[in-house]
């Protein structure tokens, strides 16, 4: 691609880099401009205009971002049409957006002519939501560059995806000790039965159980065999150890803990465990607040069925300092 000065007999065909008024009207930038046009310029005391001249081998810029775009979309991603080498895409669906941040930021390093921007991983988006955005800086891009963008996005599995949200019956437990006040256990049901249905999922049964191994082990066992999934056990006090009550209720119903802490603040103190083909998340007492925290992370991913493990869970330290919680027992400033 040229780009310059350009007199104007010689102009047919190039795109118009600055808008010019003509009279009462425009040609607008982006503009190809045309033998008719060139007669109105002339008419008007044009001699000249900075435009660009694509050569054999370039792409327009509104072709060569949709062909990116169309390459970047994958599941529950609609992509908009192109207009000033912008396309935009969209969530399809109610769910978790996923990104491969290597080959995103390996796409942007390609040529500075290209870019694409995104929301961050793991938000959750609602249909219609823009969650990327193809720009071509230039008029065009040449054909060796689309080509090198589309083969890196033709890699196994796709830079960006919605995985939606299906329904969950949910189990939720919560234990009590002495002095636990009924008002505190009917906000906390209150809560995350709203978490719940603001993601599509409902609790399908609550048990509140006396905060002891025994009593949440049962609890669970009854839950896992019902088939209910996520179980979520928010304790009276906040799991500090494997060993505490929650954790040895998992493992002594026959199930596994995955891991137990998260570098998500509030809600550092989040359990992730496994009975049966349930997943079991140990409640941050943050969770009482319906502020966003690390529970929120975890539960979209779980009712989005992306996997949840250590290695997924150290993914969320950047960023994971969220706004506190002021009301949590033990604020970061006491």
């Amino acid at each position: 691609m040229k780009f310059g000065m350009v007199a104007i007999d010689e102009a047919e065909g190039c795109v118009l880099a600055h808008s010019i008024r003509v009279g009462g009207s425009a040609i607008k930038k982006g503009h190809v401009i045309s033998r008719s046009d060139i007669a109105v310029l002339i008419a008007a005391g044009v001699g000249e205009v900075i435009a660009a001249r694509l050569d054999t081998g370039d792409v327009a810029e509104n072709v060569a971002a949709r062909r990116i775009a169309a390459a970047i979309a994958g599941n529950g991603v609609s992509i908009a049409a192109a207009f000033t080498g912008r396309t935009n895409l969209h969530a399809a669906a109610h769910g978790v957006l996923t990104i491969d941040r290597q080959r995103l930021v390996a796409l942007n390093s390609i040529d500075e002519g290209l870019t694409v921007a995104t929301l961050h991983p793991h938000e959750t988006v609602t249909p219609q939501q823009m969650v990327a955005t193809v720009k071509i800086i230039p008029y065009a891009l040449s054909e060796v560059v689309v080509r090198h963008a589309e083969e890196l996005l033709a890699q196994p599995g796709s830079l960006l995806q919605v995985c939606p949200f299906t329904p969950h019956a949910a189990g939720l437990i919560l234990t009590r000790v002495e002095g636990t006040r009924q008002s505190l256990i009917d906000k906390r049901v209150e809560v995350i039965s709203a978490r719940l249905r603001g993601l599509g999922s409902r609790v399908g049964d609550t048990v509140v159980a006396p905060h002891r191994d025994d009593a949440v082990n049962a609890a669970l066992m009854r839950m896992a065999a019902a088939g209910l999934d996520p179980l979520l056990v928010f304790g009276a006090s906040a799991i500090v150890d494997r060993g505490d009550v929650i954790p040895a209720a998992i493992v002594g119903a026959g199930g596994t803990v995955r891991h137990l802490g998260m570098p998500v603040d509030p809600g550092n103190l989040l359990l992730i465990g496994t009975i049966g083909l349930s997943t079991v998340i140990g409640v941050p007492s943050c969770a009482s607040s319906p502020k966003t925290n690390g529970f929120d992370w975890v539960l979209a991913r779980v009712l989005a069925g992306l996997s949840i493990g250590k290695a997924e869970i150290a993914e969320m330290a950047p960023g994971g300092l969220l706004t506190e919680i002021l009301t949590r027992p033990q604020p970061r400033r006491g």
